[in-house]
């Protein structure tokens, strides 16, 4: 039935849109300049590296340890900043958020500390924050990424003052891979050739600098590991690639044409000041949309050149990771209608609050 309706859909498509129209067309060459752009700045140097960082924290490094510290017995000062940052250490994207959530939710990691690692954890895995960083600039990257934890904390500690709910006892850690020094020295290396592929310093340098740093990465999964280790590692960072490239490429394209069918007037009406009224919109169609894992930047980027302000761009990257329609039904269905949407709520709130500061600071 899904594939009678997606042929029936691309029929009507071709069916019906006016190609002839100078609009249509621009739009849709718009759509593959705007791949070209990213095929060439932000895929082999970017995403690339980004994929085989994530399988390297997928097959690698012990996801069991970072669990364990949001059980029941765990405090405070340990569990939230650990909520906060896990999503980078465990890679986790919108796809998994949500059943990782209800894991350790159910599993005695408490509401406040769940729902700080629900709200953080896609926004700030290691490919968001890096592919934010050179498409819209360090500054955005970097504020996304503060943001995001000091929100993700404060709507968990919220939550546990609201509903006085901690962590109950029965918490299970998940059953990692066994880590050692030399995934996590692998692992920096890669990080080291994504942060030195963003730098801008001499090209000379910059080049010797990643073909080392590749030549090391190389010789270590050749020789470093178990045959069978290195496989895994591959097969992860394949699997992270054909889930997300598809879906990122489709929203580059779907970006580019946006931004030539989109009147300016109206984004600029919407979202064009650094103010309440803008900023809570940004962080409303953020809490609705939906953003497969890394599309929220194209998107971004073209209601930025359309005329969004700073402050909304920041709230509909917060919101717009940690929330969707779809998600909503699940998270309601996790947690109860009362429970849900105070973190509806608070996630617009937050989200707008911090648009609001990045907004004002020049």
């Amino acid at each position: 039935m899904k594939i009678f309706l997606l042929i029936a859909l691309v029929f009507v498509l071709f069916y019906f849109v006016p190609f002839d129209s100078p609009i249509v067309a621009q739009s849709i060459l718009n759509g593959f300049k705007m791949l070209n752009d990213y095929a060439r700045q932000h895929v082999l140097l970017c995403l690339v590296p980004a994929f085989f960082i994530a399988g390297t924290i997928s097959a690698m490094l012990r996801k069991d340890a970072v669990l364990k510290l949001l059980g029941p017995n765990a405090k405070r000062f340990v569990s939230y900043p650990v909520a906060a940052v896990s999503g980078a250490i465990l890679a986790v994207c919108s796809c998994t958020i949500l059943p990782l959530f209800g894991g350790i939710y159910k599993k005695g990691a408490g509401i406040g500390p769940a729902t700080t690692f629900l709200f953080a954890g896609p926004a700030i895995n290691v490919a968001a924050i890096f592919l934010t960083a050179r498409v819209l600039g360090w500054d955005l990257g970097i504020a996304r990424m503060l943001a995001t934890i000091t929100a993700a904390v404060f709507i968990g500690l919220t939550m546990e003052l609201l509903f006085r709910e901690k962590g109950s006892g029965g918490f299970v850690t998940a059953q990692g891979n066994e880590g050692d020094l030399r995934g996590v020295v692998f692992f920096l290396l890669q990080l080291s050739f994504m942060i030195l592929a963003g730098l801008r310093i001499n090209n000379n340098v910059k080049n010797v600098g990643l073909g080392l740093i590749g030549a090391s990465t190389l010789m270590m999964a050749t020789f470093g590991f178990e045959r069978e280790k290195t496989k895994l590692w591959l097969s992860e960072t394949w699997d992270f690639a054909k889930k997300i490239l598809p879906y990122l490429f489709v929203g580059v394209f779907l970006a580019g044409v946006i931004t030539k069918l989109l009147p300016e007037e109206i984004v600029v009406r919407l979202l064009g000041r650094n103010d309440l009224w803008s900023t809570l919109v940004a962080s409303v169609i953020g809490a609705f949309m939906y953003f497969a894992t890394l599309t929220e930047v194209p998107i971004v980027q073209a209601l930025r050149e359309l005329g969004m302000a700073k402050g909304p761009t920041l709230a509909l990257l917060m919101a717009g990771n940690s929330l969707s329609l779809p998600s909503m039904i699940v998270i309601t269905k996790l947690l109860g209608k009362k429970k849900a949407f105070t973190y509806f709520a608070l996630v617009v709130l937050f989200s707008t609050i911090f648009g609001m500061l990045y907004g004002v600071v020049d």
